[in-house]
């Protein structure tokens, strides 16, 4: 390796390494602060808390790579043309791509190692990170309650005024609202002197046990003159064990993060197994439907044709009228009942397949994603190398505010054309690409414009035709003038 090559590449390598630990601490932060209410007042311990972070930390890359990659490769070149550096190459004859070279070869590495994070680290960390807020509670139940305020867990609120014990699981004066069935106020409250939190790892139910306590219902009574009187049942009781479903705890909107989804913790050969599978019944479930249906309308599979009797008498155009009021009502009520039925069912049929569609999309989504991380990392250093060349400016002012335009961008056409793929508004593919696509015609005209030392806008080309179209104007209207 020639001294210049070593010289680029260790220059590039401080800077990517410097921007990525930054930006990666930076997305560390929006990470912890989307989750505080899981961690803030929870009783946590350090090892807990750091096994949260650790296992949430996969999933930035995607976001922290390419931008560290367009930045490093902006403030890298503009810096080398700003101290006139690439002037004394381009004098001793090395062109662009020829100092371009040795940061290629190592793109093209890093995007390969981008790919296997994606392919395997990700998914793993992602169903390491999903168990973990599912089960945080199971290794540590009391941190489900905090003292002083109200909890909502499972289909209780409870509310402790003080917790003891060595893992927190005695409480003292514990309240409880359990919730209504249905919308509505809430009739039953349990109040106890004291209680003890009992769980089993293996086990989906956490044990409240409480002891000396009483029980309080609404009850509503069947005479609306009634409900003045607020009746409501009132027993005690020595010790009473309430079980709740931990599977309610600390559980996530799909539509939020996307952390209950489960392609995020698949590789490329699962996701193409699962998507095999999901077509499969797709195309099963449209097939058993069609044939339901058509049983239902009477349509037989092979027809058998129908031998037509010139010496019966044809029916009437209207065949109703060969019954009477009666038997007409009576068939155009089952006609209706009919046809209602009919499209109930395929209104929800529609919406099961949508379903299944989505699904099937967001797989899709999810297995493209893998390589266009990849390709991401190469689409920003042909944008942020040449654009550095370009502006000739170092440092972290107008390089940070080109590379976050540009990956702003970048990222907003990911998010959308990944939501409209979803949607079946677009195929899976474009959705995930569209971004790249976009981006690619910026990366080729960058570079061309660097390779042959033009400007970022060429104004020539704009003030030029304007300037002609003025000069013709003045000699048409002017002529004295122009003489002149």
């Amino acid at each position: 390796m020639k001294i210049l090559d070593k010289y680029l590449l260790k220059t590039f390598l401080i800077t990517f390494t410097t921007v990525f630990v930054i930006l990666f601490f930076i997305f560390i932060l929006q990470t912890v602060w989307l989750f505080i209410s899981e961690l803030a007042g929870k009783d946590l311990d350090l090892i807990l808390i750091v096994k949260f972070l650790l296992f949430s930390m996969p999933r930035i890359i995607p976001l922290v790579l390419p931008l560290s990659v367009l930045l490093a490769s902006i403030m890298t070149f503009g810096n080398l043309a700003e101290n006139y550096e690439f002037a004394a190459m381009k004098s001793s004859g090395i062109s662009l791509q020829r100092a371009m070279r040795v940061l290629i070869v190592f793109i093209f590495v890093l995007s390969i190692v981008a790919f296997w994070f994606a392919n395997n680290v990700i998914p793993y960390a992602e169903y390491k990170f999903i168990n973990f807020r599912k089960n945080i509670a199971q290794a540590k139940p009391a941190m489900a309650i905090a003292e002083g305020q109200f909890n909502d867990v499972g289909f209780y609120n409870i509310k402790v005024n003080k917790k003891s014990g060595e893992n927190g699981n005695i409480l003292t004066g514990v309240t409880i609202h359990e919730k209504p069935n249905n919308v509505g106020e809430n009739k039953t409250v349990i109040k106890a002197k004291d209680g003890k939190l009992m769980s089993n790892e293996k086990s989906s139910i956490l044990k409240l046990v409480l002891n000396d306590g009483y029980y309080y219902q609404d009850v509503t009574p069947k005479k609306y003159e009634d409900r003045a009187k607020l009746p409501f049942i009132k027993s005690s009781f020595k010790k009473q064990i309430i079980n709740i479903d931990l599977s309610e705890l600390n559980k996530v909107d799909e539509d939020k993060e996307n952390v209950g989804s489960t392609n995020a913790m698949l590789n490329v050969n699962e996701l193409r197994y699962t998507l095999d599978s999901l077509n499969k019944n797709l195309d099963n479930e449209i097939i058993s439907f069609s044939e339901n249906i058509n049983q239902r309308v009477g349509i037989r599979k092979s027809p058998v044709p129908i031998k037509i009797d010139k010496k019966k008498k044809p029916l009437p155009a209207n065949v109703l009228s060969l019954y009477t009021n009666k038997q007409k009502s009576d068939i155009l009520k089952m006609a209706g009942s009919n046809v209602t039925g009919n499209i109930y069912s395929i209104e929800s049929t529609q919406k099961d397949l949508k379903d299944k569609q989505r699904e099937i999309n967001k797989h899709l989504t999810a297995l493209y994603e893998k390589f266009v991380i990849a390709f991401a990392c190469f689409l920003m250093f042909f944008i942020g190398a040449p654009l550095g060349a370009i502006i000739r400016k170092g440092g972290l002012g107008l390089p940070i505010v080109f590379a976050v335009l540009i990956f702003i961008t970048f990222h907003f056409i990911n998010t959308f054309g990944k939501r409209l793929s979803q949607e079946a508004a677009m195929s899976p593919f474009m959705g995930s690409w569209m971004s790249s696509f976009v981006l690619l015609p910026l990366a080729v005209l960058l570079t061309y414009r660097a390779t042959n030392d033009n400007g970022l806008i060429n104004f020539d080309a704009i003030t030029t035709p304007i300037s002609q179209l003025f000069q013709k104007i003045s000699e048409r209207f002017f002529p004295a003038q122009n003489q002149k």
